[in-house]
């Protein structure tokens, strides 16, 4: 078992501003979860605590049911993979993976057996000679991740370990940490935040604002299912448009009438995604502000209610001064002003 829970975990500087504020989550055995959110959310926090490198302000950790708020950090039996890749200089790649066996006096010929399978098993099986200043960004990425399989821990803590990887790199890198997942069998706790390294890699996906959790559920609920206005536009590209609903259930964009079977009344937020734009039955034609190709797509941005949306568009499609957008009713989200939760 490899289970972490979190009840009601808050974590405060200075005792005034919380920046985990009453976190409550289970991470199931083997399950590989990510955490997402803006910079400052708290999700690159909640992996210190859980990894025991700093100190929660109230609340409890629990690893395999077992309390660790005060075990230190070495006996909670896990491992972290930075961002910064955190390597020895000095040290060969070998002696880099090694290092925490050494650490916790394994002997020479177990050492050896367990360096030699995990480079093998990340295609470092050459580079065990070279010192980390000889690699590319992507083989010390691989090390830093054979330093904490070699450990056999229970549970992997991952802080943004793609960012600092080029466009292509990082797309070869989620799907070799997703096999590496799928071969371990083993708890994986990411941190990330770009939402399509979120919606690719997690069992299950976390968003979180302001310390707090907006929403925890697969990446297909997140997706078509958001429960707030902070979730709908952080996962995908929302579009979020003022409009007024009469008692009939009709409101205008761009003074062209639609309507919604929702029981909604008076102003609120519609919602829809930027490649529903061109997927249904109801015409509405808008000048272009702006146009973005993107390979196999265009991204057109234009004015809607006096808010600023796109559109994500087939290649092919006749762009000019102007757009054509079909909208499909059923495909708007409603959202409240005050609060932004799901209507």
């Amino acid at each position: 078992m490899s289970s972490v829970v979190l009840k009601n975990l808050v974590k405060s500087y200075d005792g005034k501003k919380n920046i985990i504020d009453d976190i409550n989550l289970e991470i199931k055995d083997k399950e590989f979860i990510v955490l997402v959110g803006s910079s400052g959310c708290g999700k690159s926090t909640i992996l210190r605590l859980i990894s025991g490198l700093e100190d929660i302000t109230s609340g409890e950790i629990y690893i395999d049911d077992k309390l660790v708020n005060n075990v230190h950090p070495k006996d909670r039996d896990i491992a972290f993979v930075f961002q910064s890749y955190a390597l020895y200089p000095h040290m060969s790649v070998y002696d880099n993976i090694a290092f925490g066996l050494k650490m916790r006096k394994y002997n020479k010929s177990d050492i050896d057996k367990k360096v030699r399978e995990v480079a093998k098993s990340l295609n470092l099986e050459d580079l065990l000679s070279r010192k980390p200043r000889q690699l590319s960004g992507g083989q010390r990425q691989r090390v830093a991740l054979g330093r904490a399989i070699v450990r056999e821990p229970k549970v992997f803590l991952m802080d943004e370990p793609l960012s600092n990887l080029d466009a292509n790199l990082r797309v070869q890198m989620r799907s070799e940490i997703k096999k590496l997942h799928k071969k371990l069998q083993t708890t994986f706790i990411y941190v990330t935040h770009d939402q399509t390294e979120a919606l690719t890699m997690g069992d299950r996906i976390v968003v979180l604002d302001k310390g707090k959790i907006q929403q925890a559920d697969t990446p297909d609920e997140i997706y078509n299912h958001p429960k707030n206005k902070f979730t709908a536009g952080f996962i995908g590209q929302m579009n979020f448009i003022d409009v007024n609903i009469n008692s009939d259930g009709y409101f205008k964009i761009n003074e062209i009438e639609f309507h919604t079977d929702k029981q909604i009344c008076g102003d609120c937020i519609a919602a829809v995604r930027a490649e529903k734009m061109i997927s249904g039955t109801n015409e509405l034609i808008v000048p272009v502000d702006i146009t973005e190709m993107t390979g196999g797509e265009r991204i057109v941005y234009f004015y809607l209610n006096g808010s600023k949306c796109s559109a994500k568009l087939p290649y092919e499609y006749e762009v000019s001064d102007s757009v054509t957008l079909k909208l499909n009713e059923r495909d708007f989200y409603f959202f409240k002003k005050d609060n932004g939760e799901l209507i």
